[in-house]
């Protein structure tokens, strides 16, 4: 029977480090939410938060925010990772990007820290559209990205959640890196389609190029560093280096990874994407 570490989870109020928590919470483990909010704080900006939030600590998930790929990562993850070996930290669970060089480089440091180590590498998530900066214009009925005919195995956090979970509770999954996809490609437009039927109201897509896209967020006043991530995102990461499904999801829990047909319907029927009449 194994022992339930005191983990930290950074992120823990995030998409995926929120359902970690509860899931840990729920199987009886001792969690520490790493967040600004946390007691003690956890701060990315603030590396003197960092070792009161890793004290005490045997196990810890990494979610960065806002994105492995940012300027200044490697050397923060690099930073972190010394001082999880000096607390003591016997377990780190990173969730690393799919197609990132910045995001492999970081998981290379992680695999070299000297502890127990499982990356989890996963790309767009399904939430976006429901939990994240595509919810406005889904809920406003038409979605502008400069998206074209790629596909996109999109993944579902609460996928993600369960493979970190296991990862962090189970034996047989140190030293391991699993590259999490759900289980077919779809473009933008499918999966804009997709919500629209489970909606049951019309959601227009358009294409648009990365140019109007991106004088667009700095109307809307969007920090430049997270202007330059997204235009990274959507025009190097989003080149069809992406294109192909893993079973990864399915070797770690032994079943299939959640279509995004079902993550639709559910959002759905959870009014998320209720429109007030």
């Amino acid at each position: 029977m194994n022992t339930k570490k005191h983990t930290l989870v950074l992120g823990g109020n995030g998409k995926t480090g929120s359902r970690i928590a509860q899931r840990l919470t729920q199987l009886g483990w001792p969690v520490r939410i790493g967040s600004r909010s946390g007691s003690p704080a956890f701060d990315w900006e603030d590396q003197r938060s960092w070792m009161p939030a890793l004290e005490g600590m045997e196990a810890l998930y990494i979610s960065f925010y806002p994105d492995l790929a940012m300027p200044g990562a490697v050397n923060d993850i690099r930073a972190l990772t010394d001082l999880a070996v000096q607390s003591g930290v016997q377990h780190v669970v990173l969730l690393s990007g799919r197609g990132e060089k910045e995001a492999q480089d970081c998981e290379q440091i992680v695999m070299q820290c000297g502890i127990p180590w499982t990356v989890v590498r996963a790309s767009w998530f399904s939430q976006n559209f429901s939990e994240s900066y595509l919810l406005d214009p889904v809920l406003a009925g038409h979605v502008a990205l400069p998206a074209g005919n790629v596909g996109e195995p999109f993944i579902d956090t609460d996928d993600i959640a369960d493979v970190a979970v296991t990862a962090l509770t189970q034996p047989g999954h140190t030293n391991q890196l699993y590259e999490v996809t759900g289980p077919r490609l779809l473009t933008f437009a499918e999966a804009i389609a997709i919500i629209a039927k489970a909606t049951g109201r019309p959601i227009q897509f358009e294409h648009i190029p990365i140019e109007a896209y991106t004088a667009t967020l700095r109307e809307y006043q969007l920090p430049e560093d997270l202007v330059s991530l997204i235009t990274y995102l959507f025009t190097e990461v989003l080149d069809g280096r992406n294109t192909y499904v893993t079973g990864d999801v399915e070797r770690v829990l032994g079943r299939p990874a959640r279509d995004f047909a079902d993550y639709a319907q559910q959002t759905a029927a959870s009014g998320a994407w209720a429109v007030p009449a």
